[in-house]
Parts: structure tokens; C-alpha cells; sequence
């Protein structure tokens, strides 16, 4: 997929195993945060930024999800363990992943960010490698240089 692309619905659950469903969260932008793995200290880091920032997120109509193919428990955990206040899907079948180009060959989730507009058009799209993220005031730099906010 790339920028400009129309994004296919889809429906997962969280860490509450609450289902999300894409198109019914489209009131503001969604951003998916695709990572490799609970517990990782990278992915720890940046999901922690992004749950402490999340509100700033929010100033900009931007509702962060974070996704990757663990299971339920684990980002349930996860979330609990480190304050994250924001949906964590679990997309165990990859279905959603690969939908995003969001897999390594190796079969976990790359680090990559996708920026979902209300019109259910991506607006943005950056891949980071796995040793990195880019923390909230780098990703509103990147999205006022794209001119989307």
C-alpha cells in the first residue's frame, strides 16, 4: 500500500479483547504503530512515548493503535505492566500485517508507521529500523513537513 491508497475495513481485538474496527474509529486520523514485540526494550520505549504523549496526538486529531501479531495475553500485560493507555491489537493471523506490508520475511512486525485519514485514504507512511522509533514530537515534525497537520 501506499500513500493516497484507500484502506480496506478491518476488525481485530485489543488487549481487552475488545474488537477495534478500523472503519468505525475513522472520526479522526489513525495512526497504526506496528512493532516488533511486547517487552522489547525499543518497543517499550516507544509505546510508553507514545501513551505519555498521546493526548498531544490527540490535540491533532490522531488516535494512536498499536499493532503487532503477538497474542492477546501478552499485550495485555504489556499495556498493564507498562501504563499504556491506548488499543494494542493483536493480529495473530498476520492478515492485517501484510495488508500493511508490515511483516519481515522472518515473520514478526517491522517498525512502521500508518498514518489512516477520516476518508479512509493513507496520508502517511514511514518504516524505521527495528533499533529506532520515532518518539511523538518527531512524528508531528514529519507530518507538518507533508504538510498534514
Amino acid at each position: 500500500m501506499k500513500v493516497g491508497d484507500v484502506v480496506d475495513n478491518f476488525k481485530l481485538k485489543d488487549q481487552f479483547n475488545n474488537e477495534f474496527d478500523l472503519y468505525e474509529n475513522l472520526q479522526t486520523s489513525v495512526l497504526l504503530v506496528f512493532y516488533p514485540k511486547d517487552n522489547a526494550m525499543v518497543c517499550t520505549k516507544q509505546l510508553v512515548n507514545y501513551s505519555v504523549n498521546k493526548e498531544e496526538m490527540e490535540k491533532f486529531g490522531i488516535k494512536i493503535i498499536g499493532i503487532n501479531i503477538g497474542a492477546i495475553d501478552s499485550h495485555n500485560s504489556f499495556c498493564s505492566n507498562n501504563s499504556i493507555s491506548f488499543p494494542v491489537l493483536s493480529d495473530p493471523a498476520k492478515t492485517v500485517s501484510k495488508q500493511f506490508d508490515a511483516l519481515y520475511i522472518i515473520g514478526i512486525n517491522k517498525r512502521k508507521l500508518v498514518l489512516i485519514g477520516k476518508d479512509k485514504k493513507i496520508k502517511f507512511i514511514k518504516s524505521i529500523f527495528p533499533f529506532f522509533f520515532l518518539d511523538t514530537k518527531q512524528i508531528l515534525n514529519e507530518l507538518r513537513k507533508e504538510q498534514l497537520l
